[in-house]
């Protein structure tokens, strides 16, 4: 089998030559940004508004990036071309890059930016068919106040936790409450409900991630003509809900049909989940950034190792 290639600070190195100094502030303090990116059938899904993403939560830790856009765009489809791949998750990380054994970012001059690129599977595909059993973690989400959860950062261990609570539990996923009490998110997914019909979702002011599938799903429900509420809702909302799924770039869309031992109507994943797990699968099928396409820039750092 060929070697896959990485990214690392301008350039495409094997894999295994693909590393970092354990001075990198990413890995001492976890001081950095990241984005997951999936690639479907030669096409690389919303590629643009991951790396909008990306650039939006390294300005709100004022984390210059040295490279455009456009040139970040263009290292991801350069990446997948030199792995062959079509389909593919696509993780952007860029990290605080090297300092010393202190906090200061002033002492970190210039930030390590590195792509990687794989395959994927965050939950058994039958799970899929028969639908999620999660429960509620005490592990709360972390306050806007103090760390906003809209910062895509490398600090994930607030999600961790939550997982670790799930995976002792034996539950497939765990749900993460606001400090008020109100339903925030999975520990790496957004969450949605359908009652009486509605499509419910946390707001983004509630310090949720503003999902790029989240935003997807938001589009594809208002084209099927259902009503779609971004507003607060309580545990007793999920519990009582005819409808439950989760959202994100490497689960996709899928169902949850139990929580906290507690079945979601008739235990099996509902009409509107499966419909709108159908038309996401179509959208990311047809919709993308073509892979052997590229964007038109002036300067590529895309120097072989």
């Amino acid at each position: 089998m060929a070697p896959l290639y990485a990214y690392l600070d301008g350039k495409y190195v094997e894999e295994d030559e693909a590393r970092i100094s354990v001075f990198d502030h990413g890995l001492l303090y976890g001081d950095g940004v990241f984005e997951g990116i999936r690639a479907y059938n030669g096409r690389v899904f919303r590629l643009k508004e991951h790396i909008e993403r990306l650039w939006n939560s390294a300005q709100a830790i004022l984390l210059n990036i040295p490279t455009s856009q456009e040139e970040m765009c263009e290292v991801v489809l350069e990446l997948l071309r030199r792995n062959e791949m079509s389909d593919a998750y696509i993780r952007v990380v860029v990290t605080r890059g090297i300092g010393d054994l202190g906090l200061d970012p002033r002492k970190c001059p210039r930030p390590t930016v590195f792509v990687l690129a794989n395959s994927m599977e965050m939950y058994a595909r039958h799970l899929y068919e028969k639908g999620l059993q999660v429960i509620t973690v005490s592990t709360r989400r972390n306050s806007p106040q103090a760390l906003n959860p809209a910062i895509k950062s490398l600090n994930y261990l607030n999600n961790i936790l939550g997982k670790i609570e799930a995976n002792r539990a034996g539950a497939a996923e765990g749900i993460m409450l606001t400090q008020d009490g109100f339903v925030a998110e999975a520990t790496g997914d957004n969450v949605f409900i359908i009652c009486d019909g509605t499509l419910m979702t946390p707001p983004i002011h509630l310090g949720i991630l503003p999902g790029i599938t989240r935003a997807a799903v938001i589009k594809l429900a208002h084209e099927r003509g259902l009503e779609v509420q971004e507003a607060p809702f309580t545990l007793h909302e999920m519990y009582s809900a005819d409808e439950c799924f989760l959202t994100g770039t490497g689960a996709e869309v899928v169902p949850v049909v139990e929580l906290d031992g507690r079945t979601i109507r008739d235990g099996r994943p509902g009409p509107i989940t499966q419909a709108l797990m159908e038309d996401f699968a179509t959208l990311v099928q047809t919709e993308g950034t073509e892979i052997r396409g590229g964007y038109e820039v002036s300067e590529v750092r895309t120097q072989s190792g």
